[in-house]
Order: structure tokens, then sequence, then C-alpha cells
């Protein structure tokens, strides 16, 4: 098995990279090396240079978002014959029953297409109920949970919980919610992107 590359050496190791901070007016700017890996680690290595899988935070919360969608949509699969985007929109409709697409949308930041096919299999299986809103208009039904869809939600609750206790083995309280408040910080920004 293969090591990880190692990060880039300093930057003044390596030509045509920046020395500096991204902005010299902010201080706390993060440095494009940080970032950054070639093939081997090596200075002298032919390789371009591009992120690095272990010291990218972007990279590695989508590799986490990815690997966690892929595992729990098996988990959940198995266990109650639904995938992780029904578990959501499960989730979504408990906290906001009456919620239109286009709110759950916006609080998942999961698209459109997606959140409409997983509400459409919802029904399909009994799980949720769509009643239309004023006007008529498809888009603005709101979504509600059957009987079925809150039991379904009660029985996936304590998974859930389980594997996220799981995913946080070793952390103690005080770094759970320091990491929750960075990622949260974190999504702020992805969110200010838009």
């Amino acid at each position: 098995m293969t090591q990880p590359p190692s990060i880039v050496p300093p930057p003044s190791d390596l030509p045509g990279l920046p020395h500096e901070a991204q902005d010299a007016d902010d201080p706390s700017a993060l440095r494009d090396d940080l970032f950054l890996v070639t093939a081997t680690g090596a200075p002298d290595d032919p390789a371009a240079t591009t992120l690095s899988y272990r010291n990218s935070p972007v990279v590695l919360v989508t590799f986490a978002g990815n690997r966690l969608t892929r595992e729990a949509t098996r988990a959940y699969q198995a266990e109650f014959g639904i995938g992780v985007m029904d578990w959501r929109m499960l989730v979504m409709l408990t906290r906001s029953p009456g919620c239109p697409v286009a709110e759950a949308t916006r609080v998942t930041g999961i698209d459109k297409a997606a959140v409409s096919r997983s509400l459409q299999r919802l029904e399909t299986n009994g799980l949720a109920r769509a009643l239309a809103t004023t006007g008529g208009d498809e888009r603005r039904k709101a979504w509600y949970l059957t009987p079925e869809g809150q039991a379904l939600h009660a029985r996936i609750l304590p998974r859930a919980l389980e594997r996220q206790r799981d995913l946080l083995k070793g952390f103690t309280e005080a770094e759970t919610i320091s990491f929750t408040q960075y990622l949260q910080r974190f999504l702020d920004n992805a969110n200010a992107l838009d």
C-alpha cells in the first residue's frame, strides 16, 4: 500500500508558488501552499502541484460527504428500505411540516429535482402526502408526513443517532460542539459564494 503524499515543502522551496498570504491586507488570509502537494512531496518532483487530499478542508469535506452519503444509503436501504435522501426528507418534514420543495431545497442545499424525486418516492410509498396550495401551483405544494412516515422516522432516528456517535467516536463533547461550529461557519461561507 502506498503512503499518501505529504504536504508541499515551505513556499520558499517551490518555484512559481506565491509566498505571501492571499490578501496582504488581511493577516489571517491563508496561504495557498497550505493546501498543496506534489505527487511524492519532493520539491524536485516533475509532477504538477495540486490539492492535497489530507490538508485541504474542502477536499476532506467533499470526500467525507460522499462517503457518508454512500454508506448511509447502503445502511438505511438494507435496514429500512429507503435511501439517505429519503431519510433527509423525513427529517425535513418532521422539522417543518407543510414545507414546499423550494424550502427543502434551500435548507438542505440539495437541488430541486432530487428533492422532488425523493418526495414523490415518499408519496408513492405512503410516507408523505402533498396538499395543494392556493393557486394550484404544483411547485408550492405543502408536504407532510403520513402516520406511516412519522412511524418510519421514529424507527430510523435511533439508528441515525447511533451512526452519528460512531462517526464522532473519540471526540469530546466540547470538541463536537467546536467541530459543529466550524462546519457551520464553513457552510455559511459556502452559502455566501452563491
